[in-house]
């Protein structure tokens, strides 16, 4: 944008691509105006106007230009890229033709459609523009948003922020060799970027969780909080708290142990040697953690919660079932993936299968070591899902 065409679109004021304010702004007020501009055309934000079209610019144009891409990275999701240019009013100031300019420079932000849309605040706001203006996005509106988006998949986000030096290739070196595909350790990059991992040089979520050398630096959010409870209520201090850290594959290994740590192992004599038989199927304690690892929603900020009582183990997965799966459909087997390139690491490692048969194998197994039922239970926020356990008398 030039100075000239800047007077012209003062002269206009605001429409679908075009948005003044007045320097400073509320970072939530920001956060707000680019996701608007990313969620529906692209436009330009200029900052620096006031209400009455007077151009007074900013005092300190590169601790504004700063502040704008911190709100950009840090309120709102996913990170919006954009541009920013420095008009100076001087030179505008010392022709009669524009004598509302005044000797500072104004800043304009040029936000382009975002390809990762629907983009939201850090408060979890949704906006789109229209010719008057912003407000917040409907439900229908945001259907629209999602279906005309090539991918809807948020494991693939990549996060320009990180480089590839930010992921372990040594873990990632380890993980080929498990899976059985050592001939294919001669080019990461190119392998990561084929698999998903990666995108234009720059990690993706997925990427991240699996093979980050610290993933919670970048998503504090991706790990699990284990708690062991006296008795049966979760408003008494546990007797033992740990929160998991590390890749993804670890997080389920520490899982294991946490659980291993707090399940009763009682031992069968059978013939000179006990014989160890788990309270519950460890087969059925790893379906449960590994199925809220592969399917938890990644936008959500909050951990999984894994939970023992005296009476159950809880699972508790961030975010609400996609494609509004019910808690009928889990138990009749469907099978929708929400992070695609996560669950096909999983299903590689052999964690998971193709099939999705999951949740009925724990369902089947629970039953078959306790008598009793898996709940579930489908909230807004999150899923839960509770294994019951036998009472020591009954072993």
């Amino acid at each position: 944008m030039n100075l000239l065409e800047l007077q012209e679109r003062i002269a206009k004021w605001e429409n679908l691509h075009t948005e003044f304010k007045e320097w400073p702004v509320r970072p939530d007020d920001l956060a707000a105006s680019l996701v608007g501009f990313a969620n529906t055309d692209g436009g330009q934000l200029i900052l620096g106007v006031t209400k009455d079209r007077a151009a007074v610019g900013v005092n300190d144009p590169d601790r504004v230009t700063r502040e704008v891409n911190i709100v950009a990275a840090n309120r709102c999701e996913p990170f919006i890229a954009m541009t920013q240019q420095v008009l100076s009013c001087e030179d505008l100031s010392r022709s009669s033709d524009f004598t509302d300019f005044h000797a500072n420079s104004v800043i304009v932000v040029n936000i382009a459609k975002g390809h990762m849309r629907p983009y939201c605040t850090s408060r979890g706001l949704y906006y789109i523009r229209t010719t008057y203006g912003r407000r917040n996005a409907s439900r229908r509106e945001l259907l629209q948003v999602f279906t005309g988006t090539e991918s809807l998949y948020y494991d693939e986000t990549p996060l320009p922020r990180l480089e590839l030096s930010d992921l372990d290739l040594n873990a990632f070196e380890c993980y080929l060799e498990k899976i059985g595909q050592d001939e294919l350790k001669g080019e990461p990059k190119r392998l990561l970027t084929n698999w998903g991992l990666l995108s234009d040089g720059h990690p993706t979520v997925a990427g991240i969780v699996l093979f980050a050398h610290d993933p919670q630096c970048h998503l504090p959010f991706a790990q699990i909080n284990a708690a062991r409870f006296p008795g049966i209520d979760s408003s008494v201090d546990p007797l033992d708290r740990k929160d998991l850290k590390g890749c993804l594959l670890d997080l389920v290994d520490q899982a294991e142990r946490f659980l291993d740590l707090h399940l009763r192992t009682p031992h069968k004599i059978r013939g000179f040697e006990p014989e160890p038989r788990p309270e519950l199927p460890k087969e059925a304690l790893r379906e449960a953690v590994v199925n809220a690892v592969a399917h938890r929603d990644y936008t959500v900020r909050g951990p999984i919660r894994l939970f023992i009582f005296d009476d159950r183990i809880e699972v508790h997965t961030p975010g609400k079932t996609p494609n509004t799966v019910t808690e009928e459909a889990m138990r009749a087997g469907v099978h929708v993936v929400r992070n695609p390139r996560i669950y096909a690491r999983l299903s590689d490692a052999g964690l998971v299968t193709r099939a999705g048969t999951g949740i009925r194998r724990i369902i089947r197994l629970v039953r078959e070591a306790t008598g009793k039922d898996v709940g579930i239970k489908v909230t807004e926020y999150e899923v839960v899902l509770t294994i019951p356990r036998k009472p020591p008398e009954h072993e």
